[in-house]
């Protein structure tokens, strides 16, 4: 670049013959209009009209397209003062006027074999960059894939504590999906959600450990049936118990506390209040509301109306007051939820 063409003729005549393609612009204006990253030198003259070479260095510098690409300031400026100027203005490299061949070989060839590793470099990242992407799409596939396995696995685990009885083939599921609506309403993280989503279908996995005669009996258990029955939490609780894995803690938790109310009347361990765990609290809403509107070997299936009455009756009692509102508010998801999955 450069305002007089003798100039520019002579240089794109010395570059060619070094093997370069070089292009000429007779001003700063008309050579930033062209100027992209598929350049790799600029030769700028630094006296010109309109917009002078420090001017138009900073211009290159400020583009990202054109930030990295060398500069040679061509001049008859001497001065330390001047030549400050220019590398402050992002300048990498000065030749004299008039131009010497051999010193102009030198500087080209250097500062072009130095872009040409920049490129490189860029390239390599670049490369890099799109290895690591496809490598962390892969892990999250990979991830999501044996969440889903884990997930699938507690729900086929906790189907087989109800494959005995045909009366409740979809509890498991319609519980499940009562207790996300409550925790999603309670205000719990997304990631909590799917949590009890995916924990609260093992809450009856210690009915494993509860023979067929009482599981399945038609009528009222006797005192030494019940107190075996009312064992399943514990069962269930030891069966889950010492994981690693937050669903399994949480499950195991929810196994333990889901038959606890709210007064301390429950079981197993007679808890109240808040010290009965969320999750169990919110298991207890969603249990007794299905198991109130299915059928079990020893009642038919309650209607809605009824159902509702009998929680509203021990909303303070049984239930987390606070949790049983929440429900009982969303009642059209309720019964939404209950459609989906019906037996």
């Amino acid at each position: 670049m450069d305002d007089e063409p003798f100039n520019i003729m002579l240089l794109k005549g010395l570059l060619t013959r070094m093997g370069w393609n070089a292009v000429g612009a007779n001003n700063a204006k008309t050579a930033l209009k062209v100027l992209d990253r598929t350049y790799d030198l600029v030769l700028a003259d630094v006296m010109m009209p309109e917009m002078d070479g420090f001017e138009m260095v900073r211009h290159i510098r400020k583009n990202p397209e054109t930030i990295d690409i060398p500069i040679i300031m061509v001049t008859t400026l001497s001065e330390k003062e001047d030549r400050l100027k220019a590398v402050e203005a992002g300048a990498n490299d000065f030749i004299t006027k008039p131009v010497d061949k051999l010193e102009l070989s030198v500087r080209t060839r250097s500062l072009l074999t130095l872009k040409a590793r920049q490129d490189d470099v860029k390239r390599f990242e670049a490369e890099l960059h799109g290895m690591v992407e496809t490598r962390t799409l892969q892990l999250r596939r990979t991830l999501k894939d044996l969440k889903n396995a884990s997930y699938e696995t507690v729900n086929r685990l906790a189907g087989a504590a109800e494959f005995k009885d045909d009366d409740t083939a979809c509890h498991i599921k319609r519980m499940s999906w009562y207790c996300a609506l409550i925790a999603e309403k309670a205000g719990l993280s997304e990631n909590k959600v799917e949590l009890v989503l995916n924990a609260s279908p093992m809450h009856d996995i210690g009915k494993i450990g509860i023979p067929d005669a009482i599981l399945l009996k038609p009528g009222g258990l006797g005192a030494d049936e019940w107190g075996l029955m009312k064992r399943h939490p514990e069962f269930g609780a030891k069966i889950l118990s010492d994981s690693d894995t937050e669903l399994l803690r949480i499950s195991e938790q929810i196994a333990l506390t889901h038959h606890e109310k709210w007064d301390g009347s429950g079981y197993p361990g007679g808890l109240s209040g808040e010290a009965i765990p969320l999750y169990g609290r919110i298991c207890a809403v969603a249990d007794v509301f299905d198991a109130l509107t299915s059928r079990r070997p020893y009642k038919a299936a309650f209607s809605i109306e009824k159902s509702i009455d009998i929680m509203k009756a021990g909303r303070g009692s049984h239930f987390d007051p606070r949790l049983l509102d929440l429900f009982l508010n969303n009642m059209d998801r309720v019964l939404e939820i209950k459609r989906r999955f019906q037996d």
